[in-house]
């Protein structure tokens, strides 16, 4: 598949790896990078041999959100152009992220920081390094958040928590994200273990997998009633498939079952 200098994919067993490759920079967002980065989950997103996507970034640093060198060179100039990246890049990135169909692993393998923490938290699963480091960053330079952290953080940790880590943008580890529910797990080799989860869902059901991201996502902002009635066409949906069909049928005659997506 296509990529840039800053923004590497690679795609193997039906699952697409994309690194944020600026490692000199902890992989820092430019314009160029994000650009890149919103080109590349959409190409994954519209990919149906893709069935999941692994998202990691270069040497020790997963991403520490905007790159504020060309942030303050651009205000400096007097150019909208830090005042329209969150409409240009940030916001379509993390609707592509949250929005396809198909199960989504951040491998945090360094510092997540800001936009960074954001594009991890929109992924299904977050594997953590040992060494991995967090924080939301925005208030320490006098921000609000962007990127989806408002609605993914305290879903993730809860309201209280939430307005803790953003208002005091404190750093914490590895083992602190595991115990308030902001990453699922600790791996020494995060990217490897998040490439092999990865595999594992993408040899799964993944119409139904997308199925379920759809009704997270409405049922996180409706009633009960509500997302019953939001229920009831997907179950439809993933009941006619051909995917359950085999699976009922590899159940009945004790196989195991294959899914293709379908």
């Amino acid at each position: 598949m296509s990529a840039t200098s800053e923004v590497l994919i690679d795609v193997s067993d039906g699952v697409a790896t994309v690194t944020l490759d600026r490692p000199d920079s902890l992989n820092s967002l430019t314009d160029t990078s994000k650009t890149a980065l919103l080109a590349a989950v959409r190409q994954v997103a519209d990919d149906a041999s893709i069935r999941a996507l692994v998202l990691t970034g270069a040497g020790r640093g997963f991403c520490v959100g905007q790159d504020l060198r060309e942030h303050a060179e651009q205000l400096g100039a007097g150019s909208k152009g830090p005042f329209e990246s969150v409409s240009r890049y940030y916001n379509p990135i993390a609707t592509t992220l949250a929005q396809m169909p198909k199960p989504v692993i951040a491998a945090v393998n360094g510092v997540a920081a800001g936009a960074g923490l954001s594009l991890a938290m929109l992924a299904d699963f977050r594997i953590a390094a040992p060494t991995a480091k967090f924080t939301t960053a925005f208030a320490g330079i006098g921000l609000s958040c962007d990127t989806g952290a408002s609605w993914s953080l305290q879903r993730l940790v809860g309201s209280a928590r939430a307005r803790e880590l953003l208002f005091d943008a404190r750093t914490i580890d590895a083992d602190e994200a595991l115990r308030i529910g902001l990453v699922n797990r600790i791996e020494d080799d995060a990217l490897t273990a998040a490439q092999s989860w990865a595999a594992r869902l993408a040899a799964g059901p993944t119409l139904a997998y997308a199925a379920m991201r759809d009704a997270l996502e409405f049922a996180s902002n409706h009633s009960l009633v509500e997302s019953l009635a939001h229920e009831e066409p997907l179950m439809i949906r993933t009941g006619s498939s051909d995917d359950h069909r085999r699976a009922v049928d590899a159940f009945l005659t004790k196989q195991p079952p294959t899914f293709e997506g379908r």
